[in-house]
């Protein structure tokens, strides 16, 4: 682990509480000056839309729940002031007995920040247009389908799937869609 390097780290902490422990570890920051060592804490949301009596109600959904993700340098004092506020029961990735955590994969915090628009890496795909393709993630979970289009700009493809005995386009994001060999 190299020192005074700037990356990702899972903090685990109390299911439900993720956003008050992020204002609590953003307060402390603030006040203990620290802020050259911690830079961003991120509770992973997504919105998602449910319809209770006929009305269309917009919430967030928490997609890890009981997990921040913090970008910082690992120093001994940031260390101690991440691991003792209120509602932090851990780092992911310490084997416990003083031992710093091991930060996340550049890859995978690189899928989670696209997938909230913090992002401004371009995914790369290995399929293309006439490609069968797997449905990864939301609602569509599991449903294979042609690529129809690609978008790099919205980092979407339009996949025609068949959905109730019908040929529907679906626009998925690049991240939600494997290649069928």
């Amino acid at each position: 682990m190299e020192e005074n390097r700037k990356e990702w780290y899972v903090v685990n902490t109390y299911a439900g509480h993720e956003n008050r422990v992020k204002e609590n570890l953003m307060r402390r920051v603030e006040t203990m000056g620290i802020e050259e060592n911690l830079f961003r804490i991120l509770v992973v949301e997504e919105e998602e839309i449910e319809y209770k009596n006929g009305k269309k109600v917009t919430k967030m959904k928490n997609l890890y729940p009981g997990y921040l993700f913090v970008e910082m340098i690992m120093t001994d004092e940031a260390w101690y002031i991440v691991r003792n506020t209120p509602g932090v029961t851990g780092f992911i990735g310490s084997s416990g007995g003083g031992a710093k955590p091991f930060p996340v994969s550049p890859e995978e915090i690189e899928s989670i920040l696209q997938r909230m628009g913090m992002s401004d890496r371009k995914v790369v795909v290995d399929y293309k247009v006439g490609d069968r393709v797997r449905i990864l993630n939301g609602p569509f979970s599991g449903i294979e389908g042609t690529v129809d289009s690609l978008n790099d700009d919205s980092q979407s493809a339009m996949v025609l799937t068949i959905l109730f005995g019908r040929e529907t386009p679906t626009e998925i994001s690049y991240l939600d869609l494997a290649k069928i060999d």
